[in-house]
């Protein structure tokens, strides 16, 4: 008697999808695995930062999905239309039926300009710009290379969105490069932000605040973009503050997949609710559960970064879970939240935060305690070389599911519970 193998889809072949499709055929060769997306294109997003600064290249960031998924999996193009989570289905625009016996989500995260009043008009991608997409990123690069001095304003609308530092580096970075160019003293540089510092971890957040100071950053904390006035060049807040703009660097509304939404899975930014240890979606109210659905990378509402870092950590996890699963065990293993985050600060050098749900970033040495080689909440040229390193690593290793010998748990080895000194001096500078 023949027996049909276990059916795995995944939907979204980004990093997380792209992971979990190549790592469960090495685990469980016997199922049948197809991956759902909408194109055959594979960005490494981190890249989207450096080139408005000619640091990529767009053929750098920009790759064919297929070079890096499992030739054992079965490609679907199309776009998702719902999933029928009762009927254990998938239904695509086209009308096509994908039936399934686990589900894992990984449509990720998009910019939702149309969401916020006024951003989208005559001056997108011109004066009112953003480097979350390629496309955007490309724009600003020439936008930027046109930049002859002014107001130029980097600013968050709301929490969450992808890679929570990816907005200071961009402004450390612009600062190096004004700098570069003889264009810092014409140019007022502004951070704006919703937060009341500057990033979500109160250690973290003082020590960057310190490093925004040290540059001459002005910044304007607790705005809550009301609209954006594109001819009168002001970022707009609900409490009727104004701040105004020559060239806008903006990181919109970030939001899940709409067919999340229409699914029932999601919350109101359609993001998957899920288990925050195991992944597994955890449904709100009245909804039923569904224990064969699971979210991975940013398509999930963990309350943690939406990084690279934590799809792989968490993608680790949920394969060991999926195994146990697979020989009818219960789910053992926990994923903590752990992040670790480079944070590009200019002239060269990078500081790199280690953090998870319970423990704040602290100082330190990673992976190895007390040698490293990558130091924790210290600028540094190492930390630096690695991040523009860490591409080809993408490329190579992580993206095909090769083991990078992280643990996915955060690891207190090497680190100073006592946390950094509150003197930006003594603590962010390379010793």
């Amino acid at each position: 008697m023949t027996t049909t193998p276990p059916r795995l889809l995944v939907l979204g072949g980004g990093t997380a999808g792209t992971m979990v499709a190549n790592k469960v055929h090495k685990v469980l060769p016997d199922w049948d695995v197809t991956l759902v997306d909408r194109d055959d294109v594979h960005d490494y997003q981190p890249g989207y930062l450096f080139m408005p600064f000619g640091m990529n290249t767009p053929e750098q960031v920009r790759r064919s999905k297929r070079r890096f998924i499992d030739p054992a999996t079965r490609i679907v193009t199309g776009e998702v239309d719902r999933v029928d989570a009762d009927g254990r289905r998938v239904v695509l625009e086209d009308g096509t039926v994908l039936d399934y016996d686990h589900l894992v989500i990984a449509s990720g995260t998009t910019p939702r300009p149309d969401q916020t009043p006024g951003m989208l008009g005559e001056g997108w991608h011109k004066s009112v710009n953003e480097f979350y997409t390629f496309e955007g990123s490309l724009a600003l690069r020439d936008n930027l290379a046109a930049f002859e001095g002014g107001r130029l304003v980097v600013h968050i609308t709301e929490l969450p969105f992808k890679c929570p530092v990816a907005p200071l580096e961009f402004t450390f970075l612009a600062d190096d490069w004004l700098r570069q160019h003889g264009l810092r003293e014409r140019t007022e540089l502004v951070f704006v932000t919703p937060l009341d510092g500057a990033f979500t971890k109160p250690v973290a957040s003082r020590e960057l605040g310190h490093a925004l100071e040290e540059r001459h950053v002005t910044v304007e904390t607790d705005f809550m973009v009301e609209s954006v006035d594109q001819e009168a060049k002001v970022l707009r807040s609900y409490d009727e503050r104004e701040v105004p703009y020559d060239l806008l660097v903006t990181v919109p509304l970030n939001m899940g997949a709409d067919f999340v939404e229409r699914s029932g899975l999601g919350d109101e930014l359609n993001y998957v609710t899920v288990d925050k240890h195991t992944m597994q979606y955890l449904p709100q109210g009245d909804r039923p559960a569904h224990p064969e659905i699971f979210a991975l990378g940013d398509a999930a509402n963990l309350p943690t970064s939406k990084a690279g870092s934590v799809a792989h950590f968490s993608v680790e996890v949920f394969i060991d879970n999926l195994v146990q699963l697979a020989h009818g065990r219960p789910m053992t293993h926990s994923f903590d939240g752990h992040a670790n985050c480079f944070v590009e600060s200019g002239h060269g050098k990078a500081l790199l935060l280690d953090f998870n749900y319970e423990t704040e970033p602290l100082t330190g040495t990673f992976p190895v305690p007390g040698v490293g080689p990558l130091r924790l909440l210290k600028e540094s040229r190492f930390n630096h070389l690695s991040k523009l390193a860490f591409r080809h690593i993408y490329w190579n290793a992580l993206l095909p599911g090769r083991p990078l010998g992280l643990k996915p748990q955060m690891s207190m080895a090497g680190k100073h519970p006592e946390g950094p000194p509150a003197a930006m001096s003594a603590s962010m500078r390379e010793e």
